[in-house]
């Protein structure tokens, strides 16, 4: 017993779902393998009952046992059916005989194992489950379409030469036992589930069905004949044997050259990732229905490998499927031990009821079929065509089911994926690729600057245009891009690309922004990118590509900043650098600074010379290295600070941990105005962000000053209060541009 559990916590679990998933697989397999050889001649139908029995008992075996998916149950299913049944009539057309057929739909299963098994191999895993749902519910509905359009004629009973429209018209070949038969098993299989769940709908419909072709048998006697009963699938060992048909294919292998191998790649390659599809698909379901998680690759790789041992044995190929794995586990499975019990309870079926098979009613199995198909059928794409939202969606599903019906399944994968990808490339280009552009008069950085110099920028700083990018940029949105700049780069110097939000850059866009580059060089002009992110949905780290693609070359007209604030900076100094007459070609960005001195700071540039010098004999100089804190949020505060040299950050901590910069303070900038002003503690910090020279007033010392140059201190108080002023202005007119 410690043996057995070590394979199930739960073995009367997993023998009662296993049994319950084979009684649910089984006849659906044998009707898909009847469905698939069908094409080959009437006497192949038996090929095909023993083909799905095969399948069902070598995917049992070895993909849950591979695999790894609890309770997930592997079986041929309806795509597996529709694909190869489609492919062998087109064979037959095409002058194949029925031996080449039987070899070449088993390489197209072997093929497709193979497929699978290096989709698991290299990851693939995770992608496939992302196939657009206008192409999958296309194909799904086209695959329902062509079971029913296939087993109608088997339901009227006609003769296996004639197709869908001929058996309607030809009226004559119809056999009404086989019509009774198969509207009995279509209303019991639709009835089933409203009257009980405990037995499956498959399994009570062929039962209804076999019941009504014996009870018709007692008024026709010829029914309750096998040999030459078109009505019944027959002797499972028809036409010499199976190990003779298998040796027949063994033969036909001896005659396939390599225009044909190459005809098999497409036709395996569209049904690697039908079978994945409906495996993953119902891998997700049965995850969220015992709160558990597949590994996605790991599952290919036993799916593909229980299809090449279904393919060696003569089976026909399958996937994780709904409806038996359903049935496992509401009947008590706990493991993937129930697959391996499904598929040798398979064999023993065969083994054991193998001449009972022999009576089923061709038309039982094409009725399951056609309420299968039915079900396939996405009914709720018609809604689809009532929006004009999804209008091109439900255009994009019809175009997939047209192809698939009156072309083949395959040009219809095709034109589906064509589809989606022009769906997408649409609405990439429906939307701006630009969320926001305004202009350097109108944003400026966080670097608080005297009042002279902020008049300047006002009337320079059009000079600049920031556009702030979303999406993906790449070939569809870069010319959309370039018709947004083209006005800019003949007006603008400096152009701001803000990259935060950008998911992806391709190659054509790359070339776009070279040529921005370019065209802005030739104008001493800078093209200027800020905030390129490292870690984007798509993987792309846009640094390095950058690098890379050479966008950012050393001494060209462009420039790469971490922050859109840096990059502000960067250009305000070069605007009023050129504005004061010192942006030369000698001019070096990292030139030392000269430290102020009282006199040329703003608030001071009217006052006396005496009275300037009482001043000064109250200040105390103050100089901090770079990075050195000057105070601290919560520290009490009285200080004003004047700048003289470097440059000053003030930065607030979020919840202790994450620190917000604010604004920063250059050459000829004043801070700690408010609690000056009002006392207090400070609630901000302050961080020398370069090498830093101050004049620090104290309120204390200004108090003393103030009671002999009474008018000076007005004026002083007068200049803060103005300094404010003007530091709300613009904070109003930024807060206000943002709104565009």
């Amino acid at each position: 017993m410690t043996s057995i559990s070590r394979f199930s916590p739960n073995i009367v679990g997993d023998f009662w779902g296993g049994l319950a998933a084979m009684l649910v697989a089984l006849p659906s397999a044998i009707a898909f393998g009847v469905t698939i050889f069908s094409p080959l001649g009437g006497a192949y139908a038996g090929y095909g009952a023993l083909a799905g029995i095969l399948g069902v008992t070598a995917l049992g075996l070895v993909a849950p046992a591979l695999g790894g998916t609890q309770r997930l149950i592997t079986a041929p299913c309806a795509p597996a059916a529709a694909v190869l049944s489609a492919f062998a009539i087109e064979f037959m057309r095409g002058g194949a005989t029925p031996q080449s057929v039987l070899f070449l739909l088993m390489a197209i299963g072997l093929l497709s194992g193979i497929f699978q098994v290096i989709y698991g191999a290299v990851g693939l895993g995770r992608l496939i489950k992302y196939m657009p749902y206008p192409v999958v519910s296309g194909y799904l509905t086209g695959v329902g379409l062509i079971i029913i359009g296939s087993q109608v004629p088997k339901l009227l009973g006609a003769p296996n030469e004639m197709h869908f429209w001929q058996s309607l018209l030809r009226h004559g070949a119809w056999q009404w036992q086989g019509i009774v038969v198969g509207l009995i098993t279509a209303m019991v299989m639709v009835g089933a589930e409203r009257v009980t769940k405990m037995v499956p709908a498959v399994i009570v419909a062929l039962g209804a069905g076999v019941l009504a072709y014996f009870g018709l048998g007692l008024i026709d006697a010829s029914l309750l004949t096998l040999e030459g009963n078109t009505l019944v699938v027959g002797p499972l060992n028809a036409g010499g044997g199976f190990s003779e048909a298998f040796a027949g294919r063994i033969d036909s292998m001896k005659s396939l050259d390599l225009t044909q191998l190459k005809s098999l790649l497409v036709p395996a390659l569209t049904l690697s990732v039908l079978l994945s599809i409906d495996t993953l698909k119902t891998c997700v379901v049965l995850d969220a229905l015992t709160r558990s998680r597949h590994n996605s690759n790991r599952e290919l790789i036993g799916q593909g490998l229980g299809n090449l041992a279904s393919g060696l044995v003569g089976g026909i190929p399958g996937a994780g499927t709904m409806g038996a794995t359903l049935v496992n586990m509401s009947s008590g499975a706990v493991s993937r031990f129930s697959g391996v019990i499904e598929g040798v309870l398979a064999l023993f079926a065969f083994l054991l009821l193998g001449g009972l098979m022999a009576w089923v009613p061709i038309s039982a199995l094409a009725a399951i079929l056609i309420v299968i198909g039915v079900k396939m059928v996405d009914r709720h794409t018609l809604a689809l065509a009532r929006s004009r939202h999804t209008i091109l969606d439900f255009f994009v599903i019809v175009s997939v089911i047209c192809v698939a019906l009156f072309v083949g399944l395959i040009p219809a994968s095709g034109t589906g994926i064509v589809l989606a990808i022009l769906l997408f490339i649409r609405e990439q280009l429906s939307g701006s690729i630009v969320r926001r552009k305004i202009y350097g008069n109108m944003s400026f950085s966080k670097r608080a600057r005297p009042e002279g110099d902020m008049k300047i920028l006002e009337a320079r700083g059009d000079q600049t245009v920031f556009l702030e990018l979303q999406g993906s940029l790449f070939f569809g949105t870069a010319d959309q891009l370039y018709s947004i700049l083209e006005e800019d780069i003949k007006t603008r110097k400096y152009i701001v690309l803000d990259m935060r939000r950008v998911q992806t850059i391709d190659l054509t866009a790359a070339h776009l922004l070279e040529q921005i580059r370019d065209m802005m060089s030739d104008k001493n002009g800078f093209l200027v990118y800020s905030q390129l992110p490292t870690n984007v949905p798509s993987g792309q780290d846009m640094q390095k590509y950058v690098d890379q693609t050479g966008l950012a070359p050393y001494k060209s007209a462009a420039r790469v900043f971490d922050d859109i604030d840096e990059a502000k900076v960067w250009i305000e100094n070069r605007i009023l650098k050129e504005a004061a007459g010192v942006l030369k070609d000698t001019y070096h960005e990292d030139a030392p600074e000269i430290p102020m001195e009282l006199h040329d700071f703003d608030l001071f540039k009217a006052r006396k010379e005496a009275t300037l010098a009482q001043l000064d004999a109250h200040l105390v100089r103050a100089n901090h290295i770079a990075g050195t804190k000057i105070y601290a949020s919560g520290d009490l505060g009285e200080n004003l600070f004047f700048i003289r040299k470097g440059v000053v950050r003030l930065s607030v901590s979020i919840d202790g941990a994450h620190v917000r910069h604010l604004y920063s303070c250059g050459r000829g900038a004043l801070f700690g105005e408010m609690t000056f002003l009002e006392g207090g503690v400070h609630s901000t910090d302050a961080y020398a962000g370069t090498d830093v020279e101050l004049f620090v007033l104290s309120r204390k010392t200004f108090n003393a000053f103030a009671e002999q140059h009474k008018k000076a201190a007005a004026n002083l108080f007068e200049g803060l209060a103005s300094v404010v002023t003007t530091r709300v202005r613009y904070l109003t007119a930024e807060l206000m541009a943002l709104e565009f």
